[in-house]
């Protein structure tokens, strides 16, 4: 059987996303098409929309639709949680204990891929630090997470915060976007200071 152009193209696409291999992308494709010609264009729509109105908050770096994020504008700013990824915020936040900001770095250093401290958002961290009590670092438990959060550490040694570092509730290798919420909300209460 002849395979359909659009059709392939749109696999593709879909192929691209994380997870998503070439059999789900077939079957995500054929969906699309099963779909009633107003909710395929909603999705597109919803998509377009995404990409036009979704930025990064200018202060914590996570993903917002305004300018500052709601958690930026609302929560207690004496203590900011580092993650590296804007996925770490929405997991954390799924725990609903954690009433401090964020700072996303949008990523770690990485010395194998050229990923320096300049690559990542440490230095944005440096001017958020005035009244700030705690940096808590939860980067993920794996070698690249720990060599990020003992430079942030180093790198705050001099200034008037305490530094601490999330519990290792998580298993060694883990990413924290796939730890349940009773380990993630361990983790929180059993950080270690830095």
């Amino acid at each position: 059987m002849r395979e359909i152009d659009s059709v392939a193209k749109l696999a593709g696409y879909f192929s691209r996303l994380p997870g998503v291999g070439k059999k789900t992308a077939g079957r995500y494709a054929y969906a699309v098409i099963n779909m009633s010609r107003e909710d395929a264009c909603g999705f597109s729509d919803a998509i377009a929309e995404v990409k036009e109105k979704v930025r990064f908050c200018k202060t914590c770096g996570d993903f917002t639709d305004e300018e500052e994020c709601v958690v930026c504008r609302t929560r207690d700013a004496s203590v900011i949680l580092v993650v590296k990824e804007p996925k770490d915020v929405l997991a954390i936040e799924k725990v609903r204990e954690y009433q401090g900001v964020y700072h996303v770095l949008h990523g770690v250093l990485d010395p194998n891929n050229n990923v320096g401290p300049e690559d990542i958002r440490i230095k944005e961290l440096l001017p958020r630090l005035d009244g700030v009590k705690e940096i808590i670092v939860a980067t993920n438990p794996d070698l690249l997470g720990e060599a990020t959060a003992m430079y942030i550490a180093r790198l705050l040694k001099n200034f008037d915060v305490t530094v601490t570092r999330i519990a290792h509730g998580l298993p060694v290798g883990s990413e924290i976007e796939y730890a349940d919420e009773m380990t993630l909300s361990r983790a929180l209460s059993d950080r270690k200071e830095m």
